[in-house]
């Protein structure tokens, strides 16, 4: 098992043999445990306990402070390079470059921490829209008598009695005192999308079944996060804010967010640039120095040159690119809580999906009505629904569903006007069936009993074909069993109708009753697959993302989802199966299979992490409590804005439109985000590297600096601040079709072929500056001539490197790339006849060195898109 993985687990041991003791203890055990009694706490004692308890959030206290967000924005290698920098010109007194240096970084910071705080916002907007309060028993003195009213959420204390109704979410784990007819969809938790019933009988030890099965399935628990379907119930509180359940599984997988692809991705290139500044930037202080002699100045243009190596506009570039990227997501209706997921999820290619809401609709809707040989009949369906319009206990989603589709009109006039309720025998968790006694005719009762296939059939003795009634023999029954088992299969709910003609009497009905009866047949439901869900699977498929499905539903169920949206659910691994692999073992059996059924919160959390030890960057969608961990290990998580608070809180993304096809669009974006980033890396470290070529040369060969120190850092600030440009700029189509992540392998190849290239063309400019426009005696004009020139082809080569097409092909580049590029141009050509000139040691240029230019842009355009070429033959990739 994984570090993350085990340690999730002993966390939730823990917490979950509490919890089990506690769901076992008779109740004035239980009383004296929590120190409370039925008549509820006085408003000193939960004041009391809630400054000791604290409030009642299952959240990390610090996770979305303010200073939280500070430590991201600034936890960067980029801007750690950038800070080293910034030490070195501090120890050499050069002011202007320390104001320089610390304006890029913060201007890093800053925007970084604009979007996260923009992100907070809309989550906790999000979070506001609803507001909920809770209904709980106290006394405002001990003398007093209990009184109900309503808290907030936040202020619920252990010991609090709370009282229960439907449409109420569970936002503490309670122990049921008392219920009726209690209704609980813990669909968060468990996966299960059908609710479950609940009530205040004892619940097991733990012994007898898993830790986290016997917490979930206690009858006698209602768990955080929680919502009640249908009835009510008294409880009282037994664990509030992180040491419920729900937060025992954040406050685990808090501290286990491990490092994501971008974060590797980004620390493999920053240590690329340093390792290679490391190299150069002595050799030029050692080469300078011993030709000039003045080691003082030596320095100094070591770390101009230092400088110059370092793409020093790489951390607002991130930045710029990845806030472009995030409101490129919110049009498409997504919150971005953690900047760098953008790029995660396009360097994506495993997404895991707890198909619930996602690849299906999330609702159950009724599908047919068929009798005991599998044939159409509506009989059924119309049993079915007097069933459920005369029943008094709380409707289940598959009653709803019957009264969806049949209820209202016809149906609902012949059910008042032809019967009479005479009785009830009502649904609960052990008997799974619900039994109605209607009357059509004041000397005949009609018992109509509807529920689990195996409970009915067992109770029944007959069987109705054609209208004809005959014995429920072995071979009919096993067909019965055959039908069930069939539609089951194919992930359908089903419930099966019998009947039964009684004479009319006064006596209540009661389960002895419940014996001799004539099954009619079957209504199956489903919960239908979302119309996108195949095509969006089959678009990410195209795009190199495998969709796997992770899931606490049943295997039938999975598998059947699986099938329609054309995944392979042939060999389908179990949570029994994950139990008993081993690391090694799941690593295949998580790269293998499509489905994954059965699962705990722990099984998702050891499947993310084997895939990612495997080597593929992983992004997990999903939005229940049993959902946290897996967000938190994966490279992405995403919650949609229905989730738990606690999933959403553990989410990089939020989904406003549960629908995968955002995901999928998601991205594209997050590849062009990444794109447009690395040409500025790759065009910008082969220019710089070009630069620091050209100068160890001029050293060798010259006897003044081609540049002065300001005019370099100047030059960069003008080529890197027309690069921002590039964060709205077009991707070529190869690009996007398949998983980018950050790669640092290419980018020394790339510095090493176009950086000597550019070197060539600006020593041809220092000989024509030298011998044709008297740079020999004029060091000033040499200076401005080599700043000038390299200045403009570095703005240049930007329109040839940015793709991997020609440069005029589609697509082309963005205009607001164009004129970003032709204002830099321009300033840099008009800056030696400004005022500016002189603290800039800038001189005015020859009128025919612009003829010069003009002949060097043309060639050195040409002869990079040659190379190109052939690069691209040698190693295929381009960014």
């Amino acid at each position: 098992m994984t570090d993350d993985a085990a340690g999730l687990g002993t966390v939730l041991d823990d917490q979950n043999h509490r919890l089990c003791e506690l769901a076992a203890a008779p109740v004035l055990t239980l009383f004296h445990q929590v120190h409370s009694s039925p008549r509820g706490l006085t408003e000193c004692e939960a004041a009391d306990r809630l400054s000791r308890f604290g409030d009642n959030d299952p959240a990390p206290a610090d996770e979305d402070s303010a200073w939280a967000r500070l430590r991201t924005a600034v936890r960067s290698p980029f801007v750690a390079l950038l800070a080293g920098l910034d030490l070195v010109f501090l120890l050499v007194r050069d002011i202007r470059g320390v104001g320089i240096v610390s304006l890029m970084i913060a201007l890093a910071v800053l925007l970084r921490l604009w979007q996260q705080t923009r992100s907070e916002r809309a989550t906790r907007a999000l979070e506001e829209l609803v507001s909920a309060t809770v209904t709980v028993r106290r006394r405002a003195d001990d003398d007093d008598e209990p009184m109900e009213r309503e808290v907030s959420p936040q202020d619920l204390v252990p010991g609090d009695i709370v009282l229960l109704g439907a449409g109420d979410v569970v936002t503490a784990d309670v122990r049921l005192i008392t219920s009726t007819d209690l209704v609980v969809d813990q669909s968060v938790l468990s996966g299960e999308s059908l609710p479950v019933s609940k009530s205040a009988r004892p619940g097991p030890s733990g012994a007898e079944a898993g830790l986290r099965d016997a917490v979930v399935d206690a009858p006698n628990l209602c768990l955080s996060g929680t919502a009640v379907v249908a009835g009510a119930a008294t409880g009282v509180v037994i664990a509030t804010g992180p040491r419920t359940y729900t937060g025992s599984l954040t406050r685990s997988a808090a501290a286990i967010r491990p490092e994501s692809s971008f974060d590797r991705g980004v620390r493999a290139v920053g240590w690329t640039l340093i390792r290679f500044m490391l190299v150069m930037a002595p050799i030029v202080f050692v080469v300078n120095g011993l030709v000039s002699g003045v080691w003082a100045q030596a320095a100094m243009f070591a770390v101009a040159v230092a400088v110059g190596l370092t793409p020093e506009m790489l951390p607002v570039i991130v930045t710029t690119n990845l806030a472009r990227g995030a409101a490129r997501l919110v049009s498409e209706k997504v919150v971005v809580r953690r900047l760098n997921a953008i790029q995660d999820l396009g360097a994506m290619d495993v997404l895991c999906v707890d198909k619930t809401g996602t690849l299906t609709e999330d609702r159950i809707i009724y599908a047919h009505s068929i009798d005991v040989t599998g044939r159409p009949d509506e009989a059924v369906a119309e049993f079915a629904y007097l069933s459920v319009y005369f029943q008094d206990c709380a409707h289940s989603p598959l009653d709803a569903a019957i009264l969806e589709l049949l209820g209202g009109g016809q149906m609902e006039f012949i059910a008042d006007a032809a019967f009479a309720k005479v009785d009830e025998v009502a649904f609960n968790h052990r008997r799974r069936r619900n039994t109605v006694v209607v009357t059509r005719q004041r000397d005949e009762h009609i018992m109509i009993c509807k529920g689990d296939p195996d409970q009915v059939l067992a109770r029944c003795s007959e069987i109705r074909i054609d209208n004809r009634v005959i014995a429920f023999d072995d071979e009919l029954t096993a067909e019965a069993k055959e039908i069930v088992a069939t539609y089951r299969r194919q992930g359908m709910r089903v419930l099966a109708v019998a009947v039964k003609e009684l004479p009319a009497r006064w006596e209540d009905y009661g389960e002895s009753d419940e014996f001799g009866l004539v099954l009619v047949g079957f209504v199956g439901f489903v919960d239908p697959i979302r119309e996108s869900a195949g095509a969006t699977v089959t678009s990410l498929a195209d795009h190199g993302v495998g969709v796997k499905i992770l899931t606490g539903d049943s295997r039938v169920v999975a598998a059947q989802v699986a099938n329609h949206v054309g995944l392979d659910s042939h060999a389908t691994v179990l949570g029994a199966d994950i139990d008993d692999a081993g690391d090694h073992e799941l690593r295949a059996l998580a790269g293998a299979a499509d489905v994954f059924a059965e699962l705990t919160p722990a099984h998702k959390a050891r499947i993310v992490a084997a895939l990612r030890q495997e080597g593929h960057a992983v992004g997990y969608l999903g939005d229940g409590v049993n959902d946290v961990a897996a967000l938190r290990i994966a490279d992405v998580g995403i919650a949609a804005d229905t989730a738990a608070d606690v999933a959403k809180q553990a989410a990089d993304l939020i989904l406003l439109d549960r629908d995968l096809a955002v995901v999928a669009r998601g991205v594209v974006d997050g590849r062009r985000t990444l794109a447009n980033t690395m040409k500025y890396v790759k065009i910008t470290a082969s220019s710089n590297f070009g630069n620091v070529l050209s100068v160890l040369a001029a050293s060798v060969l010259l006897p003044f600096l081609p540049i002065l120190p300001i005019q370099l850092m100047v030059q960069n600030l003008l080529y890197d601040t027309a690069q921002l440009a590039l964060s709205w700029d077009r991707v070529d189509d190869d690009y996007l079709r398949v998983p980018q992540r950050w790669r640092s392998g290419g980018l020394i190849g790339f510095m090493l072929t176009f950086g000597p290239l550019s070197s060539l063309f600006d020593l041809a400019t220092f000989g024509a500056l030298w011998w044709a426009f008297g740079g020999a005696n004029a060091p000033s004009l040499f200076q401005t001539g080599w700043f000038v020139e390299g200045l403009l082809t570095q703005l240049l080569i930007v329109l040839v490197l940015r793709t991997r097409e020609l440069p005029w092909r589609r697509p082309g580049p963005a205009a607001i790339v164009v004129l970003a590029l032709w204002c830099a141009a321009s300033i840099g050509l008009v800056l030696p006849v400004t005022p500016l000139a002189a603290p800039l040691h800038l001189t005015s240029l020859p009128a025919g060195y612009v003829l010069w230019l003009a002949v060097v842009a043309v060639s050195y355009a040409s002869c990079a898109q040659l190379v190109k070429h052939r690069y691209l033959r040698r190693h295929r990739a381009w960014l």
